[in-house]
Parts: structure tokens; C-alpha cells; sequence
């Protein structure tokens, strides 16, 4: 699985996301202060699921359907230690497969993912 992480993923997460197979680049040391639309693209180009905690994406996807995407996952989490944060996501990414078609929200205590459109 190949990631993309927005800006405000931490570089925590991305270290180790990375230091466990995971393909992943982050936008802020590959191309920092792009749009959303340009991380979309970017994302798109590369065959990229995109990790953020920007609702914006969603909008952007769902509603507007300007961008194809791979896949989406859109954070919602209470702020912790950046450690804490790191091992969840991990642990939430290897619990499942199915990550790429979706637009998924992860909360606390669950998982919502909806198929994205075509």
C-alpha cells in the first residue's frame, strides 16, 4: 500500500508508518505548502492513499468530484503524545486491507468508510 501524507500528519506517524514497510512520502518535505486539489493530483499521479486530518478532502472527493483518489483516510482523533498517535494509526492501518476505493474516517472508537466515486 502506497501513502501520501497531507502536511499536518505528524512526523511521528510518518516514521513510523516507514520504519515498518510502508511506502509513504510525506507533502511536507516533497512538495510543502500545495493545495489540497495539487495533493489530490499528486496523490492521484502516484497511486497514493492520502492520510490527513483535513475535512476538506472529503468535500473535495465526495461532494465536488473534482479528483479521483486512490483512497482517502481522514483522522479524527483527540490529541495525544505524537508516540500514542503514531502506534494507533499503525495499528488501525494493518487491521484492514480494504483501504483503497474508500473515503474512511477514523474516530476513537470505530471505522466509517464509504466507496468513493468512480
Amino acid at each position: 500500500m502506497k501513502l501520501l501524507a497531507d502536511e499536518n500528519i505528524p512526523y511521528s506517524v510518518v516514521s513510523v508508518l516507514a520504519d515498518s514497510g510502508y511506502d509513504i512520502l510525506w507533502i511536507r518535505t516533497e512538495s510543502p505548502g500545495i493545495s489540497d486539489i495539487d495533493v489530490m493530483k499528486y496523490a492521484c499521479q502516484e497511486k497514493r492513499i492520502i492520510l490527513t486530518y483535513d475535512k476538506d478532502f472529503g468535500e473535495l472527493v465526495m461532494k465536488d468530484n473534482l479528483c479521483p483518489s486512490v483512497g482517502i483516510i481522514l483522522f479524527r482523533l483527540p490529541m495525544k503524545s505524537p508516540t500514542v498517535i503514531a502506534d494507533y494509526i499503525l495499528n488501525i492501518l494493518k487491521s484492514r486491507t480494504d483501504w483503497e476505493g474508500h473515503f474512511s474516517v477514523i474516530e476513537e472508537k470505530r471505522i466509517r468508510m464509504r466507496p468513493l466515486p468512480s
